[in-house]
This record gives structure tokens, C-alpha cells and sequence, in this order.
């Protein structure tokens, strides 16, 4: 009987969470992007909607820095980039972009590769369409202005997702990056430079996208995580690659749909 009244408990908590009451910005539809997508990583990913790793063969990595730029960290990191031959992707923040156009100028002219990370760096949890659309066209703006010329990747905060989001992405001509769920480095935690570049050598794979931050508030240890993982990964063959790259070098894996060209 104890076991039936608890079974029967887990599924009344399960029910709420999976069907929750409707509130009134629900029902106004005013609410744009939920906090959960509305279908798993598999169907977006079958269909190229979104990218989180790219299978090859060959072996190349992406890294990738987000909320930049930042008036140390950022020309600290395009110095190591150049030291070790590597290429990058950075998904700047508008608002810091108006600040520091110049060092997002340089990052494209040293030929890493600009991708949209919003303007203020919104939650895209709970937004409205119309504030959504602001945030990914100042965003554009913003890198216009700095660079000369825009961005087709975007990627958006926390790495927040859905339908409605995937929709309004292509509609602007944006491919959704995300990152490989092993190469999340946490460094945005400050969780020590030693962690940081363990995460990503002990995880290595060809095709990885790899999730690191060249704006960390009063924190430098990504940029001495670097001194470590560019030598090591180096070493070991790897080679550095941007997003767009690394995308060129997909190797159609079994079972793709091909829907968004």
C-alpha cells in the first residue's frame, strides 16, 4: 500500500512537470521561448537545424568564446591563437562589441570568424518575439558596424532553445552553434585554470566544438588554460579550425535528413 501511494505521487509530480498549469502570459501568447526545448537534441540535430559537434574523421577542433570581447582577456587570447597557428570563433555580446569594436575588427582580420551572441545577452527562456528580434538585430548591427560585414552563426544564451527560436534563426539567415555537452568548460565558474584545461584535453575528439569564455569578470585563468591545451592538443595533431570550417568537414553521418540548406 506504502509503495502504491508513493507511485502513484511520483506520477502526479511527473504529470505537473510535463503538462504544467497555463498562466496568463501563456494564454496572451505573449511569452516567446519556453526553458525547455520542445523536442530533443536528436531531431534538430538530424536536421541541421542546430550544431552542437561535427563528425569527421579528421582531426580538427573548434573553440569558441563567448560574451566577449574584453579589454584584456580578448587580445591575451588572439595573441596565443597567433603564437600556435589556431583559428577561433567568437560569439561576441553587441553591447560589449560598441565598447571594443577594434578588437572585434582584429579578431576578423586575423581570421577567426564572428558569430551573434545577442546584444544585451538576454535569457531567450522567457522573451517576446518582438525583444527576441531586437536582441539578434542589434546583435547583427553591432558586428556590422566593428567588422564591415555580418555573421551567420548565432548562438544563443545559456544555450536556450526551441521551436520557436530555431524558426525565427532561420528566418534570419542564422545557423544555431551550440557546443559538444563534453567540451563544456565551466570556466565562467572559475573553477581553476588546472580543471578548466583538463576538461578539454581529457575529453579531445575530432569534429568537438569546445565552450570557453574571453569574458569572465576579474578572471584570467581560460587565457593560462590556454598556455596549456593549445601546445598539448597541438601535439597531439590536433588542428584549430572555426566554426564554418570545422561545418565544411562534416562527413554526412547514417540517417541525416537533409532540411536546411
Amino acid at each position: 500500500m506504502k509503495y502504491n501511494r508513493l507511485l502513484c505521487a511520483g506520477i502526479a509530480v511527473s504529470l505537473l512537470w510535463i503538462s504544467p498549469c497555463p498562466t496568463l502570459s501563456n494564454a496572451q501568447d505573449t511569452s516567446y521561448a519556453s526553458p525547455a526545448p520542445t523536442k530533443g537534441r536528436a531531431y534538430y540535430e538530424e536536421r541541421g537545424d542546430i550544431v552542437w559537434e561535427v563528425p569527421t574523421h579528421r582531426k580538427l577542433i573548434a573553440l569558441t568564446f563567448d560574451d566577449g570581447p574584453d579589454v584584456s582577456n580578448t587580445p591575451a587570447i588572439l595573441d596565443l591563437l597567433r603564437k600556435y597557428d589556431a583559428k577561433a570563433t567568437f560569439f561576441v555580446v553587441g553591447s560589449r562589441v560598441e565598447k571594443l569594436p577594434h578588437l572585434v575588427k582584429r579578431e576578423r582580420e586575423e581570421g577567426h570568424e564572428i558569430g551573434n551572441h545577442t546584444f544585451l545577452h538576454s535569457s531567450f527562456q522567457h522573451i517576446s518575439r518582438n525583444k527576441a528580434l531586437s536582441e539578434l538585430d542589434q546583435g547583427q548591427a553591432s558586428i556590422v558596424q566593428a567588422t564591415g560585414a555580418g555573421t551567420h552563426l548565432f548562438r544563443p544564451p545559456g544555450g536556450s532553445y526551441n521551436d520557436s527560436l530555431v524558426k525565427l534563426a532561420k528566418e534570419k539567415g542564422l545557423k544555431i552553434i551550440l557546443w559538444s555537452w563534453h567540451q563544456d568548460t565551466l570556466d565562467w565558474r572559475k573553477p581553476g585554470v588546472n580543471r578548466i584545461a583538463n576538461k578539454v584535453l581529457r575529453n579531445a575528439r575530432n569534429g568537438d566544438i569546445v565552450l570557453m569564455h574571453d569574458f569572465v569578470h576579474h578572471s584570467t585563468q581560460t587565457v593560462e588554460a590556454l598556455k596549456i591545451i593549445l601546445p598539448e592538443l597541438k601535439k597531439r595533431g590536433y588542428s584549430f579550425v572555426t566554426v564554418s570550417e570545422l561545418l565544411s568537414n562534416r562527413e554526412k553521418p547514417d540517417g541525416l535528413i537533409e532540411v536546411n540548406k
